[in-house]
């Protein structure tokens, strides 16, 4: 009977080193989904918790509860990153959805790091500037010759 629970306990650590290795791999042949970031009307000011939200969207939209990224709960609003390609009937329904008597209202945030371009500029360039700084210093020094 010794050798019996020995056994098992040998048994057992096997198959959890082999189940560990199986979910690295698959982990590993996910292909990456591209994320996108989204805002909701509702956040700490409305006592929601990141679970309550979870299950929301997980309940409503359908999306994997591993999908579901980034849960940034502020004081008026929340961000959250999930997949993208979100159907636009899905994306519709989660605007009328509420959580805590407050509709989601649900709005896809533009990403910021494109990089901006200078078009539209206002004021003048630099090298302008200096040069009108020099010109003020010659007529103030010609003044005091005088």
């Amino acid at each position: 009977m010794k050798g019996k629970p020995e056994q098992r306990r040998k048994q057992l650590s096997k198959a959890l080193k082999t189940s560990a290795l199986d979910a690295a791999a698959a982990v590993i042949a996910q292909p990456s989904i591209k994320m996108v970031r989204y805002r909701l009307d509702v956040g700490s000011k409305h006592q929601v918790t990141s679970e309550e939200l979870k299950k929301i969207l997980i309940e409503e939209s359908g999306v994997d509860k591993n999908n579901i990224k980034t849960i940034n709960i502020q004081g008026d609003f929340t961000l959250v990153e999930l997949p993208d390609e979100m159907p636009q009937d899905i994306f519709m329904h989660l605007k009328s959805v509420e959580i805590k008597q407050r509709k989601l209202d649900i709005k896809r945030v533009k990403s910021r790091n494109k990089r901006r371009s200078n078009h539209g500029r206002r004021g003048r360039k630099r090298a302008a500037q200096a040069n009108v700084g020099s010109d003020q210093a010659s007529a103030t020094n010609q003044s005091e010759q005088i």
